[in-house]
C-alpha cells in the first residue's frame, strides 16, 4: 500500500468553503506538501498585486471559478472556469486581472524536476 493512508491521517475539505477573497492581492493555502510536490488553493481579490513571478519550479494552475487574465512570457491569456495552464520553471508570468463576482478560485500544483505532460 503506497497511498497517503499509510503515512498519516486521511484529510478532507472543500475547495469552495471559506473562499472569500481578500481585500487586495491573493490568499495562498497549502493543501498538501509531500515529496517535492505542493498542492495549493489560491483565492484572488478583484485587485491582484502587480507581482512578476519567475519561480524555480514548475507550476500547473487550474481556474476553478471566475475569469482571469494572465501575462505569461509575453503572451496575454484569458482563462475561464475549468481552464488550466502548465507554466514551466523560470517562465515569467503575472496576474493582470481577476473577476470580482464570482471571485477567482484556483488550484495550483508546484513541483521540482523535469516538466512532463501526458497526452
Amino acid at each position: 500500500m503506497t497511498d497517503d493512508r499509510r503515512r498519516g491521517a486521511i484529510t478532507a475539505g472543500n475547495l469552495f468553503a471559506d473562499a472569500a477573497p481578500p481585500a487586495a492581492g491573493e490568499t495562498f493555502e497549502t493543501l498538501l506538501a509531500r515529496g517535492g510536490v505542493r498542492l495549493e488553493r489560491i483565492v484572488s481579490s478583484a485587485a491582484p498585486e502587480d507581482t512578476l513571478y519567475d519561480q524555480p519550479h514548475d507550476e500547473w494552475v487550474c481556474l476553478l471559478q471566475g475569469t482571469a487574465t494572465l501575462w505569461i512570457a509575453g503572451e496575454t491569456v484569458t482563462l475561464t472556469a475549468g481552464d488550466h495552464r502548465l507554466i514551466p520553471a523560470r517562465t515569467p508570468h503575472r496576474v493582470l486581472r481577476t473577476a470580482a463576482d464570482p471571485p477567482c478560485l484556483w488550484l495550483a500544483v508546484h513541483w521540482d524536476g523535469p516538466t512532463g505532460r501526458r497526452g
